[in-house]
């Protein structure tokens, strides 16, 4: 009867331990096929970054610049829409390379930066993306903070590594800069036409090994950064602003003061926790969990934060405001989501709802019309 009794008791603890959270439901490759113009990288909940990989440059169903039945990638970028009709957004393209350096990207058919990749070595969670690239041999690991974003790159022994950086990718540039501060940190921006007219991002990037090569294009909108062979992996942490580069490198190293790539993703993953916690859905199946989790999680990856954590922001008058109090936010589609995903949020995100209409009436004032 005791051996009995103990079975039972370890029977109930692997029950009890094999019960799923929330975030585990979550299927960020949900909605990148088909027409669903979704991404799989890594966001934060409601953050100002999206940091995902890069399958398609044009056309309606690259919107989200990924679609599942691709077998190429161009790179990882740092911001990207989910679920809209129009494509914009993409701004400043990393890519690890190892071989001959190539600084266009290869769609045109000839030889680019451009890799060859599969599903099967490819993994995305809530806060954390990873991919193979097979024409180099290098493994991508994607996740983020609130308004800045973490890669890891670990390239094969004895080739030397070699990151591209391109502020031409996908839409119209109207103006960009790519500086060389010294030899562990690079600086910049990127101002742009696409769906919405003049965007305004700035970056600040910060390396943990040295380069050691740079090879610019006549334009200087891709350089080739070349790291000669190394022993750990290359980590690469990037702030972005709508402000300046100023804001960009106070949002990484007030966000991501530390090089602990792992410790990262466990805070986004905690902050994803804690918004999926908020519905608990019970009684049924598992492939019904996942589409109602990973269609919650969708809901929170827009509107996006829009403010430094010196409190300033561009205004949709393109001035530079400032607010040290509240939150500001943009990517407001309301022609759907006022129907039904903000009334869920005066549900389960009451303090950012009330930041999403205080966003408004300051967008409002400063603009003299609500955004459509």
């Amino acid at each position: 009867m005791r051996y009995l009794k103990i079975i039972f008791l370890m029977s109930l603890a692997a029950c009890q331990q094999s019960v799923k959270e929330p975030i585990e439901y979550v299927d960020p490759f949900i909605g990148t096929g088909g027409h669903g113009h979704t991404y799989p990288g890594a966001a934060h909940p409601f953050g100002m970054m999206q940091l995902s990989p890069d399958s398609r440059l044009e056309g309606w169903d690259g919107c989200g610049g990924y679609h599942y039945s691709d077998s190429i990638l161009y790179g990882f970028s740092h911001t990207h829409l989910s679920g809209t009709g129009v494509p914009d957004y993409a701004d400043v393209l990393l890519m690890p390379t190892t071989g001959d350096l190539y600084l266009n990207n290869g769609a045109d058919g000839s030889k680019g930066y451009c890799s060859v990749f599969s599903h099967e070595k490819e993994k995305a969670e809530a806060g954390f993306y990873q991919v193979f690239l097979e024409d180099y041999g290098v493994d991508v690991q994607l996740t983020v903070s609130e308004r800045s974003g973490f890669h890891q790159y670990t390239f094969p022994q004895g080739e030397d590594a070699q990151v591209v950086l391109d502020l031409r990718h996908r839409d119209q540039v109207l103006t960009a800069q790519i500086e060389i501060v010294d030899s562990l940190t690079i600086q910049g921006h990127r101002y742009s036409n696409a769906w919405a007219t003049d965007q305004r991002l700035h970056f600040f990037m910060r390396l943990s090994s040295p380069i050691k090569n740079i090879t610019f294009t006549d334009d200087s909108l891709v350089v080739g950064l070349s790291f000669g062979q190394l022993q750990d992996p290359l980590q690469i942490k990037v702030g972005i602003s709508a402000v300046d580069e100023l804001g960009a490198q106070q949002n990484v190293d007030t966000e991501i003061s530390h090089w602990d790539f792992e410790q990262t993703k466990t805070n986004t993953q905690n902050a994803w926790r804690k918004v999926l916690d908020k519905i608990v859905v019970e009684g049924k199946s598992e492939d019904t969990k996942t589409v109602f989790y990973t269609a919650m999680y969708h809901s929170m990856l827009n509107p996006n934060l829009y403010i430094d954590v010196d409190g300033r922001y561009r205004g949709v008058d393109l001035e530079i405001q400032q607010d040290t109090i509240d939150m500001h936010y943009t990517i407001f589609s309301l022609w759907d989501t006022f129907r039904a995903t903000h009334p869920l949020f005066t549900l389960i995100e009451q303090e950012r709802t009330n930041q999403f209409i205080r966003t408004l009436l300051r967008m409002y004032e400063q603009g003299g019309i609500l955004p459509i």
